[in-house]
Order: structure tokens, then C-alpha cells, then sequence
């Protein structure tokens, strides 16, 4: 792992207009993506401003992930990015962080994908079966990966937590991303009290093990227009999604 993460692990928050690549963090809410001739993928609608020559195109993620955004609502509305140029992007004024994978994998929420270089694929991956609807975070999540930069954004100043350390569990609202090599399961703390309105509010938390990070923002988010909250799995959509 390189990148803002690797200073949120030890030392607080990075710095700002930090060089990095492709990817530059002008301020902690507005990142600078730099191309000389090749391509991006943007969240759609994050460019606030840019500076050369440069197109923007609704991405086209092709008839599987189509299928697969179309069932589970994952996967959010890219832009590819193109041509030689500054371009600066944001979203509502979160704070951002890159994060360099080499050959690695990383699953994130699409709410917190900003934007991601070419040399990344993504998809839509189911995180476990079970609790059809009961996890707003979303039994599916988006897989990225490759090599390259990445840049997510985050309602606060996160904190970077290695399950290897302790047992470690999050909300899967405020659950931001993890790396590939974890895995998660979902536990439950529903009682009968949770029926009358005296739950704790805590009933759902996402497990996580294995030697990695996991990246949780101080916040359990707002649910986004439309729904961003991920429908359950299991039946056909099970077989269709696979594992």
C-alpha cells in the first residue's frame, strides 16, 4: 500500500498538494489528475474545473456490469476522461485520499470512488450472502484492480485500522474501503427489543480479518438520490452475480 493512507497509519492527515503520479491532492477536498495523452475514470459530475485540452464521455462499462449496476444499484456513474491537461475534481466538498495499488486489489462503496487510472479494472462483487437489505453499506461493493492510482473520498478525517491487530468490525455505512486480501463477514446483535424500539441502533456490523486495512470514515453517511444502498442477494441474483 502507498499513498495518503500509508500517512493516515502513522501520522494524521496528509498534507496537501503533495506530487504523487498522475494524482495530486491540491487540498484536502480537491484532487488534480494529470494527463499527457492517455485516459481516467471520474466519478460523473466531479469535475469542477480543468485546464488544457480535454473531453469528457459517459463511460460505458459494458453489458456484465451493466446487468450487475442495473440489479444491485452498486457501481456508480463513471465519466472516462481524456487528452493532455489539468483536470481538478471533488465531491460536496469531501475529504479526498489516493491510494497507489501495484498489481494489488482493493473493494471500496461506489459513494466513495472519486476516481481511479486506466491501468485499473473494476467490477461489482458480492461480499457476502445473507441479510437482504439489512445493510445499507451494500451486500455488493465495487472491486478495483491493477496497477495505478486511486482516489477515494471520505465525510471527515478517516481512520486507517489493520484487523490483524485486533478484532475488527465497522459500520458498513462508514466502512470506506479495505484491501483485497481481508475478508469480511456480517454479524448481527438483533434482539427481540431491536422489535419495540429499544435497539441499540448497532444491530449490523461488518467483520473484517486477515492481514490488511480497512479504511472507516467518522460518519454513516446519507443515503444518496435514487438509492446508492445496495439491494440483498440471493436466488437468481446469486446465480447471475456469482461469487
Amino acid at each position: 500500500m502507498a499513498g495518503d493512507l500509508e500517512a493516515l497509519g502513522k501520522a494524521g492527515a496528509p498534507s496537501g498538494a503533495e506530487a504523487a503520479g498522475a494524482f495530486v491532492v491540491e487540498n484536502p477536498w480537491l484532487l488534480r489528475a494529470s494527463l499527457a495523452g492517455g485516459t481516467l475514470q471520474a466519478r460523473l459530475g466531479s469535475m469542477v474545473a480543468y485546464q488544457g485540452e480535454v473531453t469528457f464521455e459517459r463511460s460505458r462499462p459494458g453489458l456484465k456490469r451493466l446487468f450487475k449496476r442495473a440489479l444491485t444499484t452498486e457501481g456508480g456513474r463513471l465519466m472516462k476522461v481524456s487528452g493532455t491537461g489539468d483536470v481538478f475534481l471533488a465531491h460536496l466538498a469531501r475529504q479526498v485520499y489516493r491510494l497507489r495499488l501495484e498489481d494489488e486489489q482493493v473493494t471500496c462503496n461506489s459513494r466513495h470512488l472519486l476516481a481511479f487510472e486506466e491501468g485499473i479494472e473494476w467490477d461489482i462483487r458480492r461480499v457476502r450472502r445473507g441479510l437482504a437489505g439489512k445493510v445499507a453499506g451494500g451486500l455488493f461493493n465495487t472491486h478495483l484492480a491493477g496497477t495505478g492510482w486511486v482516489a477515494l473520498v471520505s465525510e471527515g478525517q478517516p481512520v486507517l485500522l489493520r484487523p490483524a491487530d485486533a478484532p475488527t468490525y465497522a459500520d458498513p455505512q462508514a466502512a470506506v474501503a479495505w484491501s483485497g486480501a481481508l475478508e469480511t463477514a456480517f454479524k448481527t446483535d438483533f434482539q427481540a427489543r431491536t422489535l419495540i424500539g429499544l435497539g441499540s441502533g448497532e444491530s449490523v456490523q461488518m467483520e473484517l480479518k486477515g492481514d490488511g486495512w480497512v479504511l472507516v470514515q467518522p460518519s454513516e453517511g446519507s443515503p444518496a438520490a435514487g438509492g446508492s444502498r445496495s439491494r440483498g442477494g440471493g436466488g437468481l441474483l446469486d446465480l447471475i452475480l456469482g461469487p
